[in-house]
C-alpha cells in the first residue's frame, strides 16, 4: 500500500511506504536512513548507519545536516 499525500502544511513533501526489496535498492543508491523513535530506543536498537531524529523534533532545524540531493527513508519499529 503507497499513499504519497503530503502532511498538512507540507507541500513539498511526500512519502511512501516501501517493502524491503525497495529499500534496498534505495539504500545501494545511497539513500539516507532515518529513525525517527526517542533516543533511548534508538541506542537500544536501530539499522546500521540510520539517524537518529526522533518524531517529536523532526523538522527544518534537525534537518539541516541531511543531503537534499539524495533520497530519505525515514522509519520507526513501533508495531513490528
Amino acid at each position: 500500500m503507497a499513499d504519497s499525500r503530503p502532511p498538512p502544511g507540507a507541500d513539498d513533501v511526500s512519502y511512501t511506504q516501501i517493502l524491503y526489496p525497495r529499500l534496498r535498492e534505495l539504500l545501494d543508491d545511497e539513500a539516507q536512513l532515518v529513525e525517527v523513535l526517542p533516543p533511548a530506543e534508538y541506542a537500544e536498537a536501530h539499522l546500521p548507519g540510520a539517524l537518529s531524529i526522533p518524531l517529536k523534533t523532526l523538522d527544518a532545524h534537525t534537518t539541516v545536516g541531511l543531503d537534499r540531493s539524495k533520497g530519505v527513508v525515514v522509519y520507526c519499529w513501533d508495531g513490528l
